[in-house]
């Protein structure tokens, strides 16, 4: 049988804000939004990256299990967007489970729930759900697509007691609207298995992949929040 690969972008060994403890972290490669203050432009294109197996991957992983065992950490696969390889991060995290390491998984949601992902959530200890904008129209705005299946997403997670993690990306100008962030904390307490609320500030620091990919970054002129912004928006969500 031809060994299933997944394309990578980029690996991280010692990770300490994506998931709980220290992570190794796997970028996938491929993304199907079009976020505005994307920082990992070069993520985007599914033909780029490098092909691993479950199995290299896992070595490479193996050699850090004793700081995840120590610090409460495990393996978070993220992006671009992992979904769109969710038959490679099944694989994967089926293995990591075997092996009992902690498994989570940063995406959008922004699919339709179906028979493949709920195999892989059957292998997810927790989901890191970025939702990107409470408001659709502003959803659209900003990421090319709706939040329709996002939000869908989050309900299912709910339904099925998965642990949660809601990520929002404050951006001036576009996500710290004190309506949206009111409407944000409105939605998520629907949600039964949220975990944990993460503000996560907007930086430019992405910004030369778009300009080497010769792209236009059109959030050229937006800084990045600041102190009192972040807290305010903190207090708004109820994590202040």
């Amino acid at each position: 049988m031809e060994k299933l690969l997944g394309r990578i972008h980029s690996t991280e060994s010692f990770g300490t804000v994506d998931g709980p403890g220290i992570r190794f972290v796997v970028f996938m490669q491929g993304c199907h939004l079009k976020c505005k203050y994307c920082h990992n432009r070069d993520t985007w294109d599914m033909n780029s990256g490098v092909t691993y197996t479950a199995d290299e991957l896992i070595s490479n992983i193996l050699r850090y299990k004793s700081y995840f065992d120590n610090s409460g950490g495990g393996v978070t696969v993220s992006g671009g967007e992992p979904l769109l390889q969710v038959q490679f991060v099944t694989e994967l995290f089926k293995k990591l489970k075997e092996l009992n390491i902690h498994t989570a998984l940063d995406t959008s949601g922004n699919f339709p729930i179906s028979k493949e992902i709920k195999e892989l959530l059957n292998y997810t200890d927790l989901v890191l759900l970025d939702i990107k904008h409470i408001n659709n129209e502003k959803c659209i705005d900003l990421t090319g697509v709706p939040n329709t299946k996002t939000l869908e997403f989050a309900k299912y997670l709910s339904n099925n007691s998965k642990d949660i993690w809601i990520r929002q990306v404050l951006v001036p100008g576009y996500t710290d609207d004190k309506f949206d962030l009111q409407a944000l904390k409105k939605f998520i307490e629907t949600l039964s298995s949220v975990k944990k609320i993460e503000i996560l500030p907007y930086h430019d620091l992405g910004k030369f992949k778009w300009k080497e990919l010769g792209q236009v970054y059109a959030l050229d002129k937006v800084s990045p929040p600041s102190k009192e912004e972040i807290d305010n928006a903190k207090r708004i969500l109820g994590i202040l």
